[in-house]
């Protein structure tokens, strides 16, 4: 086995899947890390990691991209700028990246969960996404998403994140993966 104390998490400590991927961490003994920023709640604040309004504008993105690239309207709220840069910041840290969420029929993720899917693509990392709604793991494979058995976390410096409406089927996905991966 896989000694997890080698091992970050890179997320977010939001409410359901981030808060979920965390609380896996702690009991597996993995560290964690956290991004957030000043006036953002956090479920968890175990490896809390206060982005500076500097290093949150070397992950800006054009909320115009964002939105034409996701087929949806996001909020140019500085706000929710500035959780989409975090979420760069996860992503970017990891070195795979594991999302819980739905699969929209577009090959986007559903919600805000889905610009880190996004980004991951953008970035070229490893991705897989617990679909919720299908029960089941996806890899993501250059232009299309294909079904995988149970994946293993493969890489020392990984990204947890995704839907803060979290189902019992995604918190058992998640606890799997790092049981699977360090038990």
């Amino acid at each position: 086995m896989k000694s997890a104390s080698e091992y970050i998490l890179y997320s977010g400590g939001a409410n359901g899947a981030e808060s979920a991927f965390g609380e896996m961490a702690e009991k597996f003994g993995c560290q964690e890390v956290n991004f957030s920023f000043e006036g953002h709640t956090m479920a968890r604040e175990r490896g809390a990691r206060f982005l500076t309004s500097e290093e949150l504008g070397l992950k800006d993105i054009s909320m115009t991209y964002v939105s034409r690239l996701m087929n949806r309207k996001y909020s140019s709220a500085p706000l929710f700028r500035k959780v989409l840069q975090s979420i760069c910041w996860q992503v970017a840290s990891g070195h795979e990246v594991f999302v819980v969420g739905s699969i929209l029929p577009d090959s986007t993720v559903k919600g805000g969960t889905g610009w880190g899917a996004e980004y991951a693509k953008i970035c070229n990392k490893p991705l897989y996404v617990f679909d919720q709604d299908k029960n089941a793991w996806f890899a993501w494979d250059e232009d299309h998403w294909n079904q995988v058995g149970v994946p293993v976390i493969g890489h020392r410096h990984f990204t947890g994140t995704g839907t803060r409406f979290l189902e019992d089927s995604g918190r058992a996905a998640i606890a799997d993966l790092f049981k699977r991966t360090f038990g």
